[in-house]
């Protein structure tokens, strides 16, 4: 099968710690798909990191290369954790809990970074997880790679505003920039600019793959759960809720804007706009994820990961089976059903009439 035979996609990859292992698995298993060609990839943190990987092992030798250079990934950052000192507690792994919630050094750890500013929690700067990504992607490749689009986010300190970071300027720094949550690093600075995070101002960054003309059909991969039917009823789980709801906040925000451009597309016949009404697709199961607690996004061991891995590709095969004749010609993902609260354009009033009458 031909390139030009391929359905064509685009891909945005949540955050999310150690549950980018989901992402994971569904990239492994779009990998596999032949009648697919990954277009264009914006990604955050552990979706950055997916995304540039990808590229890497694309580049290098094709979708068994990118498929291995993921496994290569994911395996390096379970084999680096087993030297953390937060780990699970014994009677966790007895019951099979892949919770940190327990874990006296979780707790003091998160008790500390509230108090401690993470200059001097870490005047040395160490990053074990910038080593791994430094040892196991070749930035020239990804640079180089012409066969997917890369985009990475990280959050302009100063400003507060998205940065979007590309090809073929994306470096350690920049992926690491992603990634940073204040709480545990010191802002990453690039060009005289601070960096934090990309997820609180886009978890991940859509306008890219919006404003990019060559592919139409975006999928959103979601790791992170917008709906939790219990409420939370501890400080802990106030706090963690708190920090799902800002970090879905920037998607939710710009998947409204995309509603409101599809709707005035529509409303207005903005026919210099049309090439920007996207077909919205998301590969996501709101049950799994809200069964993870947030501490597991920091649980990295080697059977857990696996586990998420499994369910990734599982989320991804079920998508395909039921979504792949729609790509190319509508939307999978409805979001006038999802926004049904917001604002709608409307066309200006007719002026009455006045009876042809002066």
């Amino acid at each position: 099968m031909t390139r030009k035979e391929r359905k064509r996609i685009d891909l945005a990859l949540q955050g999310g710690g150690s549950h980018g292992a989901l992402t994971w698995g569904v990239l492994d298993r779009l990998l596999e798909e032949e009648r697919l060609e990954i277009d264009g990839v914006s990604g955050t943190s552990a979706g950055a990191m997916n995304a540039v990987v990808l590229a890497d092992g694309l580049h290098r030798g094709g979708r068994d290369a990118a498929r291995e250079a993921l496994h290569r990934f994911w395996k390096g950052v379970s084999d680096a954790a087993r030297f953390s000192p937060i780990q699970r507690t014994p009677l966790d792994r007895l019951l099979g809990n892949d919770s940190l919630d327990h874990s006296p050094s979780y707790l003091f750890f998160e008790s500390l970074t509230q108090l401690i500013p993470p200059a001097k929690l870490n005047p040395m700067g160490i990053n074990p997880l910038r080593d791994l990504v430094s040892e196991l992607v070749d930035f020239e490749r990804v640079n180089a790679c012409r066969k997917v689009k890369v985009f990475v986010t990280a959050t302009n300190v100063r400003t507060g505003r998205a940065t979007i970071f590309r090809q073929p300027e994306l470096t350690a720094d920049s992926v690491m920039a992603s990634a940073c949550l204040p709480f545990m690093f010191p802002a990453v600075e690039i060009d005289g600019e601070a960096y934090w995070d990309g997820g609180y101002s886009g978890n991940p960054a859509l306008y890219p793959l919006v404003d990019d003309q060559g592919c139409r059909d975006l999928v959103v991969v979601q790791v992170n759960p917008l709906v939790r039917r219990s409420l939370p009823d501890s400080a802990r789980d106030i706090i963690n809720r708190v920090n799902e709801i800002t970090f879905n906040s920037s998607l939710i925000k710009e998947l409204r804007s995309i509603q409101l451009l599809q709707q005035l597309i529509d409303a207005e016949g903005l026919e210099m706009e049309a090439y920007r009404a996207m077909r919205l697709h998301l590969i996501h199961a709101e049950h799994d994820v809200e069964q993870l607690s947030a501490s597991s996004k920091m649980n990295a061991e080697w059977d857990f990961i696996s586990r998420l891995h499994a369910q990734g590709r599982s989320w991804a095969e079920q998508w395909l089976e039921a979504h792949f004749d729609a790509l190319g010609e509508r939307s999978t993902f409805d979001l006038n059903a999802v926004f049904q609260d917001t604002f709608r354009p409307c066309r200006p009033a007719e002026p009455p009439s006045n009876g042809g009458g002066t």
